[in-house]
C-alpha cells in the first residue's frame, strides 16, 4: 500500500508565498514522475508541474515563472513553492505519484489534496 500526504496549505494574501509538501511512504520500489495538480472551486482538476526521476521539470503556463517544483528522492518528497500567488491559484492541491513496481509496472497514486486560498 502507498500513500502520499500532503501538507503546507493555507491562508496567503495575494503576492505571498507557499510551500507544499507531499510524501510518499508504503511499499514503493522506484517513483518515477511527482506532479501537482489542483481544482480550483467549481472547475476541473488540472495539471500544475511535473518533475521527474532526475530533476527535469515542466510547467502549466498559469504558473510558470512564479511555482518551482523539487524533490528529495532519498526522503520520497515532493515540494512546490508557489511565489507571488494570486487569487485564481486558490484550489486544492494534489500531489501525484507514478510508482514502477518490481516488476516494471506503473501505478499512478493520488494524495488527498491540501487547500490553498488567496486573499486580495
Amino acid at each position: 500500500q502507498v500513500q502520499l500526504v500532503e501538507s503546507g496549505g493555507g491562508l496567503v494574501q495575494a503576492g505571498g508565498s507557499l510551500r507544499l509538501s507531499c510524501a510518499a511512504s508504503g511499499s514503493i520500489y522506484v517513483i518515477e514522475d511527482m506532479g501537482w495538480y489542483r481544482q480550483p472551486p467549481g472547475k476541473q482538476r488540472e495539471w500544475v508541474a511535473t518533475i521527474t526521476r532526475g530533476g527535469s521539470t515542466n510547467y502549466a503556463d498559469s504558473v510558470g515563472g512564479r511555482f518551482t517544483i523539487s524533490r528529495d528522492n532519498a526522503k520520497k518528497t515532493v515540494f512546490l513553492q508557489m511565489n507571488s500567488l494570486k487569487d485564481e491559484d486558490t484550489a486544492v492541491y494534489y500531489c501525484n505519484a507514478k510508482i514502477r513496481d518490481f516488476t516494471g509496472r506503473k501505478y499512478d497514486y493520488w494524495g488527498r489534496g491540501t487547500q490553498v486560498t488567496v486573499s486580495s
